[in-house]
């Protein structure tokens, strides 16, 4: 059985592994930091499972912030028709690619 955990970060949830990497929402942290993510919603260590209401006390996922950037960017259009009514606008949103070290059950 493979360890692994849902951990939530950014609004979103993730099912991470031992050695995974995930990107995520922008996070503060500069590269090489690491980062301890105390929201676990389920964890499953030696095929023991637990589930949090809502989260899993004392269960954490140590993180390595490994890249930092922008994702390419997203094209707004907005059109009526028989008005001239056109907006263009974009958007690159921001994001951080974390490494899975440790998941821990508390």
């Amino acid at each position: 059985m493979v360890d692994f955990a849902i951990i939530q970060t950014g609004g979103k949830q993730y099912r991470v592994k031992d050695g995974d990497t995930i990107r995520v929402e922008h996070l503060p942290d500069d590269e090489g930091d690491t980062v301890v993510i105390n929201d676990v919603r389920m964890i499953s260590l030696n095929g023991d499972i637990n589930i949090g209401t809502p989260k899993v006390p004392g269960a954490s996922v140590t993180t390595e912030v490994v890249n930092k950037g922008k994702d390419k960017k997203v094209v707004v259009f907005k059109y009526k028709a028989k008005t001239r009514y056109r907006r263009k606008n974009g958007h690159r949103q921001q994001y951080t690619d974390l490494r899975i070290s440790e998941i821990s059950s508390g």
